[in-house]
């Protein structure tokens, strides 16, 4: 049987990407015409340009503050985006962003976001600059710890459906899951040819499969919830084909983080033998800071060789549980997972979205310094 995967990366304390943005950052954001995740953007009074020297210095501050933390693994924060996936799917060449539609009708559980619908109008293509290739470019020459890369896994189809795939461009869906597949694995050879070791995939939709509601959303929109998992699996699998062997891939399940809120519950049980046996990745970022995940009875399935990175630090809210209550779920988990095989994050990032949760950026701080102090009493290292 094999043994556990070597850390580094992922490391014993990880985190998702995201962090709490400048208000200087959010203003120029403004300025420039991104007023609202989800909508077009508008005529601004800066250029492009100049947002982006902005955000040339919001990041170099970013990565301090990463480095500052200790963690090992840094990313740009996601300081070029408005929302961790809708600007990246943006830049896919065929897609247009619209509000939602047909089955799909849902919002955050706290706000009253309704997540907009990707629609393919074109043949995909990538654009220029690649999906995060030109961010993991600049970001990796300020630092000479391990840059991660994080983008969304490509589940494009899930909000969607079939509906929002154009018959006329694509009247064959697998021709449509073979550009996207192929769009993912051009990303991933040009990130490694830069010297990308570390790739993060975000996968809301597979996590939202743990709750029975986006059952009943699927089976309106024709398909059997457990088929749309392999589907999932399928493409995440396609994406990954040519994956050189010393890029290392963690996929995050996430049931949704918008300014503290969420859009889905429910324990894994529903997805994890399917999810630990057929997803070919590294490790497996999982939220697991609240009831809503449910408990660790689905770890079971997981594989030896594989990575659990728990995610058992909440961003939503300021609040730590104490170490005491880390350390207890670690040991829950343990009961599954070799304590080897398992590393400890927090469960999403700190700001999904630009506005980002309400916490602190002390509270960022304060939050990783807890990790730290469980990682060291737990496992005795922390990276």
């Amino acid at each position: 049987m094999p043994g556990p995967r070597k850390l580094d990366p992922p490391f014993r304390i990880d985190h998702v990407g995201s962090f709490l943005r400048p208000q200087e950052l959010l203003d120029a954001r403004k300025l420039a015409g991104f007023e609202k995740v989800g909508e077009a953007k508008k005529q601004g009074s800066i250029s492009l340009d100049e947002l982006r020297e902005i955000e040339n210095d919001a990041i170099r501050d970013v990565v301090e503050f990463q480095e500052s933390i200790g963690l090992q693994s840094i990313t740009d924060g996601e300081y070029r985006r408005g929302s961790w996936s809708l600007d990246i799917m943006d830049r896919v060449e065929g897609i247009e962003i619209r509000p939602q539609s047909g089955a799909y009708q849902t919002q955050f559980a706290l706000n009253p976001f309704r997540p907009p619908i990707p629609h393919t109008v074109a043949k995909l293509g990538r654009g220029e600059g690649g999906l995060v290739l030109d961010d993991f470019k600049f970001t990796s020459g300020l630092t000479d710890r391990t840059v991660k890369a994080t983008m969304p896994a490509p589940m494009i189809l899930f909000r969607g459906a079939r509906a929002a795939v154009s018959e006329q461009v694509y009247p064959d869906l697998e021709e449509y899951f073979e550009d996207l597949c192929q769009i993912y694995r051009d990303e991933i050879a040009d990130l490694a040819a830069a010297g990308c070791r570390y790739i993060q995939l975000d996968n809301t939709a597979t996590a939202l499969l743990c709750d029975p509601k986006y059952h009943d959303i699927s089976r309106q929109q024709g398909i059997e919830p457990l088929d749309q998992l392999r589907l999932h699996a399928r493409l995440v699998n396609g994406a990954l084909r040519d994956k050189p062997e010393d890029v290392a891939v963690a996929m995050h399940l996430c049931r949704g983080n918008n300014a503290g809120s969420w859009i889905g519950e429910g324990g894994y049980e529903f997805v994890a033998e399917i999810m630990f046996s057929e997803f070919e990745v590294d490790a497996f970022f999982m939220e697991y800071d609240s009831e809503r995940a449910g408990d660790f009875e689905p770890l079971r399935f997981a594989p030896k060789d594989r990575l659990i990175v728990l995610g058992i630090m909440t961003t939503k809210t300021p609040e730590n549980d104490s170490k005491d209550e880390l350390k207890r779920r670690i040991e829950e988990a343990a009961q599954f997972v070799p304590i080897e095989n398992l590393a400890i994050s927090p469960q999403c990032g700190f700001a999904s979205v630009d506005i980002g949760n309400p916490i602190t950026v002390d509270d960022e701080r304060r939050k990783f310094d807890t990790l730290h102090e469980v990682a060291r009493e737990v496992w005795g290292e922390t990276s």
